[in-house]
């Protein structure tokens, strides 16, 4: 992982670990694909996606998470959940959290709940 997405990982989690989330691990990768954060909303599983974009010329950060992307997230989280049999019962989601340049002012935004199976 390169530099800026390594320092957009952990402003993401700090804004999440500020809002109560807990987080059970990071960068968790199959052969299926990789998800940057996976948390604890309380009782609810959160499998976390981090964008970063410099430049809003394609849409932005949030936008750049497609239905392929989408669709490789969540069989990743299937494998975790498969992986991970304690969880199996658990109310899952699947978050975004987008950075729009790599400025020191840029906020976050977190988007809960931004796509589902």
């Amino acid at each position: 992982m390169n530099t800026k997405g390594c320092e957009a990982e952990a402003i993401a989690l700090q804004l999440l670990l500020k809002n109560q989330l807990k987080l059970l691990t990071s960068n968790y990768s199959c052969r299926f694909g990789e998800i940057d954060l996976i948390m604890l909303d309380r009782s609810i599983l959160v499998f976390i996606e981090v964008r970063a974009r410099s430049s809003l010329k394609f849409g932005g950060a949030a936008v750049s998470v497609n239905k392929q992307k989408q669709q490789k997230i969540i069989t990743t989280a299937r494998h975790f959940l498969l992986c991970n049999s304690k969880y199996n019962l658990s109310t899952c989601r699947f978050d975004v959290v987008a950075l729009e340049t790599s400025s020191a002012e840029n906020t976050p935004v977190w988007y809960k709940d931004a796509f589902r199976l």
